[in-house]
């Protein structure tokens, strides 16, 4: 008789390396950025915040591109989502304005981390949401603001605020503002343009060439205030859309 220990053993199904790669990447800098808000450095954080954006922009892509998609590079994905989009900037907004709320006295000091949870709440929800409906949703549109668009708001605040020297107490009633409004949108039905329909490989018009070069010019003039405007722009540009959509199919019912 055979011992089994003698016997070949079957290798477990292995997992592709450079997307996990660049999702572990981004995993990094969302940990990274929890770690620099601890020790007073917000700019540093918020970078790093951006920099989880740019590899979760990437590992998708990669994975797309090497048909290296698997069901473990989704589920990691998302709980990478969740420290660098969902932990990160809250903890992070918290460390540089919230936790100061305190000194408006004993009830600010409770909304300051509430505030942050509630967003951290939200992206956990959103995130869900969206593993849920994979393949069922319009690929045109985003149901509820995206979180790595919700963590570029909140990091573009902080680099803006600590480049300006806007912190503390003063900053925190805004950042509490937009912590909370960031973490609604998330969860809400309001729907924002994915612009997946949009293929570079095509021609475009001149112009867009030119919006292109003044927007590098701007970037390149304050990057932290033009980012923010830039994520604050997205983050508006859902509730507005709505508005006016309902409006116009108002204006088309009274019309038939």
């Amino acid at each position: 008789m055979t011992d089994p220990r003698e016997m070949p053993r079957r290798s477990g199904r292995g997992i592709y390396l450079l997307p996990n790669l660049i999702t572990t990447l981004a995993l990094l800098f969302g940990f990274y950025a929890v770690v620099a808000a601890q020790s007073g450095a917000y700019e540093a954080a918020a970078v790093a915040i951006l920099l989880a954006m740019v590899m979760d922009g990437l590992d998708g892509r990669v994975a797309r591109l090497t048909n290296t998609q698997t069901e473990f590079g989704v589920q990691y994905d998302s709980i990478a989502d969740m420290v660098s989009f969902g932990m990160a900037p809250a903890l992070v907004v918290f460390a540089w304005a919230l936790d100061d709320l305190g000194a408006l006295g004993s009830m600010w000091d409770k909304l300051g981390w509430v505030g942050a949870f509630i967003y951290t709440a939200c992206a956990g929800l959103r995130l869900a949401r969206f593993n849920t409906q994979v393949g069922v949703a319009d690929k045109r549109y985003f149901q509820g603001l995206p979180s790595p668009a919700a963590a570029a708001a909140l990091a573009g605040m902080v680099w803006s605020g600590d480049r300006l020297e806007f912190g503390g107490w003063p900053a925190g009633i805004p950042a509490l503002v937009l912590t909370v409004v960031a973490g609604v949108l998330m969860v809400s039905n309001v729907r924002y343009d994915s612009f997946k329909e949009i293929d570079f490989r095509y021609r475009v018009p001149f112009v867009a060439i030119v919006l292109g070069v003044m927007g590098v010019a701007l970037m390149s003039v304050h990057p932290p205030l033009v980012l923010f405007g830039l994520a604050l722009t997205y983050l508006s540009s859902g509730p507005i859309l709505t508005v006016i959509r309902r409006r116009r199919r108002r204006r088309r019912r009274h019309a038939g």
